[in-house]
């Protein structure tokens, strides 16, 4: 068998990082995107001190899951004057970075419909007009910072939507721990979650390779090993590098294979309960876990390497979850068994449910 992988993100990780970020704006005109506690937190100024007169817009009212109808606002401000920043930062969480790739591709007529109409049609969308991008993700969790992909939801149509072209991958991630240490315990739990999704996702999945595989189990040990220690040391520097290479090794997996059921699954669970996104993709993941295996030997012996003999991982895996506050039942979430059920053959018709090795069994939902 032949395998292929690909990841044109130039990744800097380290304490103290951030301090390249000149070098790589190198002059240019710039725009930071970012979340609106980022003010407060002292990081726009630290950005103003770091770029000086090469920033020249602030885009700082990014909230958690952008919605259409605050980015069409976002999106067609931005491409009014496109002639005024050559470059995008984005810094923050998944939500930051992802708009930040939404704004970093031009419609032809700088309409932001014009780019969802496409989206919505499984159509491609080629912009006329791009801006590069440089990710800084302050949670360690999202993996967006080394992927392609950006997830927008329309709220209102109980819609998600996920943008993915050539051109919106980051040039450059800055992973940098010393901007984890403020995050607050539940955003940690959260991101951490997700790394962990992400790794676990990579293997049962059809487009796993062995490069892959080599960063998803990496990161499931880490991810398995520091996060429970950093629920309990939140100021612990170390326990933040170390979660933040989780993550990103995880986004490395990933951005290979796309994500699988999971994913699927957590995507009706945000917007129709409102769960945030850690906790979404991380509850059904021992479920999932007893669909995949046994379906294939090959994917069998890489989920051994990451979690130990399977006869009992799920069961060891849910208690993992369950002890960091995390119930792994449906029903633990106001979700009836055939609501939960329907969900499931839903997510498996998805993008990411088609990516799964396995078939769910009616006792997913017992």
């Amino acid at each position: 068998m032949t395998h292929t992988y690909f990841n044109p993100v130039h990744s800097l990780y380290g304490a103290g990082v951030l301090a390249r970020l000149p070098s790589l704006v190198a002059g240019r005109r710039t725009t930071l995107v970012t979340f609106p506690q980022a003010r407060e937190l002292g990081l726009v100024a630290r950005m103003e001190e770091l770029l000086g007169d090469t920033l020249v817009e602030v885009i700082d009212d990014v909230r958690a899951n952008p919605d259409v109808r605050e980015l069409r606002a976002q999106y067609e401000a931005f491409w009014s004057q496109p002639e005024r920043t050559e470059l995008v930062v984005a810094l923050g969480g998944g939500s930051a970075i992802d708009t930040a790739k939404v704004l970093m591709v031009g419609s032809a007529d700088g309409a932001f419909a014009t780019l969802i109409k496409a989206l919505e049609a499984g159509q491609g969308f080629t912009p006329v007009s791009t801006k590069p991008l440089i990710a800084i993700p302050t949670t360690a969790g999202t993996g967006s910072e080394v992927t392609p992909w950006a997830t927008v939801w329309d709220q209102q149509a109980q819609k998600k939507y996920s943008l993915h072209l050539p051109q919106t991958w980051p040039d450059f991630a800055l992973i940098d721990p010393q901007l984890m240490l403020t995050l607050p315990a539940s955003v940690t739990l959260h991101s951490g979650l997700d790394a962990l999704s992400h790794a676990l996702e990579a293997i049962w999945n059809v487009n796993a390779n062995p490069v892959s595989d080599t960063f998803a189990v990496a990161a499931v040990h880490e991810v398995l090993a520091t996060l429970p220690a950093l629920m309990g040391a939140l100021g612990e520097l170390d326990l933040r590098a170390r979660m933040a290479l989780a993550a990103l090794k995880a986004g490395m997996a990933f951005s290979n294979t796309r994500t699988a059921l999971a994913h699927s699954i957590s995507y009706e669970m945000t917007l129709r309960y409102g769960l945030p996104h850690g906790i979404a993709c991380a509850f059904p993941l021992p479920l999932v876990l007893a669909c995949a295996v046994g379906h294939d030997a090959r994917r069998d012996a890489v989920l051994e390497q990451a979690l130990g003999p399977l006869n009992a991982a799920p069961a060891r895996l849910a208690a993992f979850l369950q002890s960091l506050g995390v119930p792994t039942q449906f029903a633990d979430y106001g979700v009836s068994q055939i609501e939960a059920q329907q969900m499931l053959e839903h997510a498996l018709t998805g993008p990411r449910g088609r990516n799964f090795i396995g078939a769910v069994a009616q006792a997913m939902t017992a």
